[in-house]
């Protein structure tokens, strides 16, 4: 109860209101006091000066000066009061308090300069003959055809321990006044806050969830029908959340196990839901977005576009969105307005499909059919029109149709060699068709890899080396799938590098194996070098073609690669050569020196 702010707040204003009044009417009344006191004092000090003045008129006019001296300082003993007589010239003839000689001339004094122009003059100053503040009033008077002034003066110290003690009273009185009023304030502001802090705390325990709560009614008044009023809203509300809860958790599960991205906006295109989904589609957190403008959350011109579009004409608006990234995300957006029930559009409803992956298959799709198409009808087309020559001619001379026919044998073997790299290709992709695993010996695959490439005539006068440890690195994988890879680089590096040495490695680097094949041949530009692993890709088209490539050596290293957990690379320099490498992960590993074995070596090395 005492820690209710509204008690106190309410209190609060009965404090104030009841200091204000009570400093207001204090300060009045002592306002009006010291006025008071003030006037009567100077009605005394005027009574007072009436009287000296016709004790000065006598005196002055009978040359009684030299006795009025003693008179006027008896009077102001006997009194308490100054007495002072001023003649014309501002000497003061007699002075209750000092000797007048002593005294400096009072010509200047303000009080008596204001009855030029009034009949009492009256001043507050400090004195310097007796050392304090004074009340002073001054009056005028002729004698002997002598004008002078009588002055009669009070100081200020003893009226104001009267004030004081005046104010005193006044302060005692005001004081216990507001006593009494704060007390009955406090009784009279907890006695209307109590039944509002008894419907608080009812809403704070339903807010808690706690429906059951209900207001005791203890009057028949506003407050009392209040209650009663808050008892039937409480049931109400009860029934009202329980429906709601039940349907939301309904919609919440619907749109949380969606694969499709949910994004709903109000009129004024604020989110007001975004499920996961979308939030992974955008990149952002769907709790972050709730009651933000969708533009400043999906930072993307066309996702704004579309819902703003969507609310002005009303329709289904489609749009294709590509979201930038690494790589890009391709979204596919319906944006939907949202019917409140009575014809008025009330938001909007975002659907997002990502079709990234859709996309690349196809676009993959139509390049493979396309390269696929282009690369089988230049061999398709040589060997028809050999073959049709050969036939059409009765008269070609043997050796003529000898080598015909050996081209038409090299276009065939062109394309068998097209169709089985396909093939490959095929199984790596495949996820049906799973590697071989086994333990293998990084070392013995690629031994035996170059030792073939050597002993058959592929080499053509180039230095193929191998730098291999004396001791196994193991790996899990798929022996022949390694032979493939490492046969592909070797014979991508005879074929295009135009190279004097190819130099074969394998080594160990913490967890991965390391294989490489470098050249020292012509080296690849950058602007190749990214996409020098795709499918069909052909650095030199032309010299491609003609030694009969297929373009998907490296793009088999590649899968291969991919296959085993790992990653392939390159390192080229435009006529210094080119590196490229194998990391594989590794299953163990033995270290020790490397041994160079030469091709000329390889013919007499065993597995």
């Amino acid at each position: 109860m005492f820690r209710s702010r509204l008690l106190w707040k309410l209190y609060l204003g009965y404090v104030l209101l009841i200091l204000l009044t009570t400093g207001i009417v204090g300060g009045l009344v002592a306002l009006q006091i010291a006025r008071r006191t003030l006037a009567e004092t100077d009605r005394l000090l005027e009574a007072e000066a009436v009287l000296l003045r016709d004790i000065a008129t006598v005196a002055v006019s009978t040359n009684g000066e030299g006795t009025l001296q003693r008179r006027i300082q008896a009077m102001g003993e006997l009194i308490g009061t100054r007495f002072t007589i001023i003649g014309a010239d501002g000497r003061v003839i007699a002075d209750s308090d000092k000797n007048p000689s002593l005294t400096e001339n009072h010509a200047d004094r303000p009080e008596l300069l204001q009855t030029a122009t009034a009949p009492i003059g009256i001043a507050t100053r400090y004195s310097q003959t007796v050392g304090q503040r004074m009340r002073y009033l001054a009056l005028p008077f002729e004698a002997g055809g002598e004008r002078g002034w009588v002055r009669t003066s009070l100081p200020l110290g003893s009226v104001n321990s009267r004030l004081a003690e005046l104010r005193s009273a006044v302060l005692l009185g005001a004081a216990v006044a507001a006593v009494i009023a704060l007390g009955l304030g406090f009784l009279l502001a907890r006695r209307v806050t109590q039944p509002v802090l008894s419907m608080a705390v009812a809403a704070d325990s339903i807010a808690a969830g706690n429906y059951e709560k209900q207001v005791e009614i203890g009057s028949n008044d506003e407050l009392g029908a209040l209650a009663r009023a808050f008892n039937v809203m409480s049931r109400q509300l009860r029934t009202s959340i329980a429906t709601i809860n039940g349907d939301r958790h309904k919609l919440t599960a619907i749109l949380s196990s969606m694969v499709e991205g949910v994004v709903a906006a109000d009129r004024n295109e604020r989110v007001l839901h975004m499920n996961a989904a979308a939030g992974r589609m955008l990149g952002i957190e769907p709790e972050s977005t709730l009651e933000q403008p969708i533009w400043e959350t999906i930072r993307v011109r066309e996702v704004s576009e579309a819902v703003s579009e969507a609310l002005r004409r009303e329709q289904v608006v489609h749009r294709v969105v590509r979201m930038p990234g690494s790589p890009d995300r391709i979204l596919d957006l319906h944006a939907s307005p949202l019917d409140s029930g009575d014809g008025k559009v009330t938001g909007v409803v975002l659907v997002l499909d990502d079709v990234t992956q859709l996309r690349r298959l196809e676009t993959m799709r139509r390049d493979f059919l396309g390269n696929v198409s282009h690369e089988l009808k230049t061999p398709v087309t040589a060997i028809r029109a050999l073959v049709e020559t050969v036939l059409d001619d009765d008269e070609m001379v043997p050796e003529t149709r000898q080598r015909f026919l050996g081209k038409v044998r090299n276009q065939a073997e062109r394309m068998s060699n097209l169709v089985n790299d396909l093939l490959s290709l095929s199984r790596l992709e495949s996820e049906s068709e799973a590697l071989e695993v086994e333990p293998i010996d990084v070392c013995a695959t690629v031994r035996e890899t170059v030792r073939e490439i050597k002993n058959s005539s592929a080499t053509n006068g180039t230095t193929v080396n191998a730098e291999l440890p004396p001791q196994a690195i193991m790996i899990a994988g798929d022996a022949e799938a390694l032979r493939q890879a490492v046969g592909n680089l070797v014979n991508n590096a005879l074929k295009y590098a135009q190279s004097e040495t190819i130099t074969v490695r394998v080594a160990a680097s913490g967890e991965d194996v390391l294989i490489e094949v470098e050249d020292n041949g012509i080296g690849i530009e950058l602007r190749h070098q990214e996409r020098i692993f795709e499918r069909f890709y052909r650095v030199d088209k032309a010299r491609s073609r003609e030694i009969g490539g297929t373009g998907l050596g490296l793009a088999i290293v590649k899968h291969i690669a991919a296959a085993h957990d790992g990653r392939v690379c390159l390192e080229s320099t435009p006529g210094v050569g080119s590196l490229f490498q194998i990391r594989l992960p590794r299953v163990g590993a033995l270290t020790g020196d490397s041994q160079i074995l030469r091709s000329e070596d390889l013919a007499t090395t065993t597995s």
